[in-house]
């Protein structure tokens, strides 16, 4: 099977079976979410015992919201991830020391809901890796993703960054071939949207939205 035109990240993963749906979906990217929080979250010697049969498979990808130096080192140490994702306020300085610190590839989550939010971007292609282009959460939201907001996608189509970006944010396997056509997003990432309950992963949903994006 030849590997997908467009990449995807199957996030807040947390069961081996889940995992082994994302692998054989051919998932570019797993990700845990060390974030007490969010109903995803996972212990880094918990993640670090699911990766063990991945690597290579697929990037391993921390996920987490403004992250204390002690956290980062935790995690680095039981996961070893190929990439952190940076989900919270961190200012552009922070994502960059935060890859020095760790030699690790960065993600940077920009949330969206008009024109505006993109106005930043140029100081973030600097000090990331990667972006990530997010519906910004409802205000009275208590986490910063995995809420399932979608934003209008067309903000994005025709748009070049220097870096490499994902989309983000309500996506499902329903939706996300027209998400690609109307943003032309290059990789996507979905969390809540292949769930059965908050941070319960459905397997088959798992692969349902591979297909979709297989397609796409």
């Amino acid at each position: 099977m030849s590997a997908p035109r467009i990449a995807s990240k199957i996030c807040g993963l947390s069961t081996p079976q889940a995992v082994t749906a994302a692998l054989d979906g051919q998932a570019a990217y797993l990700g845990f979410i060390f974030f007490p929080a969010s109903p995803r979250n996972i212990a880094p010697e918990a993640a670090g015992a699911l990766t063990g049969p991945v690597r290579g498979q697929a990037q391993v990808v921390a996920v987490s919201v403004d992250p204390s130096d002690a956290l980062i080192d935790q995690i680095m140490t039981h996961l070893r991830p190929d990439l952190i994702q940076l989900h919270g306020a961190e200012p552009p300085a922070r994502v960059a020391a935060i890859g020095q610190r760790t030699g690790a590839r960065t993600i940077k989550v920009i949330p969206v809901s008009e024109p505006g939010d993109l106005a930043d971007v140029g100081a973030y292609e600097s000090a990331a890796d990667h972006l990530m282009f997010e519906g910004r959460p409802p205000k009275d939201a208590t986490l910063p993703g995995g809420v399932g907001a979608r934003f209008d996608w067309t903000l994005l189509s025709g748009r070049r960054f220097s870096r490499p970006w994902f989309l983000a944010g309500g996506l499902d396997p329903w939706n996300v071939t027209e998400a690609i056509s109307l943003s032309g997003a290059p990789a996507v990432d979905v969390s809540s949207g292949v769930e059965r309950g908050p941070g319960l992963k459905d397997p088959a949903l798992i692969t349902a939205f591979l297909d979709a994006v297989r397609r796409a």
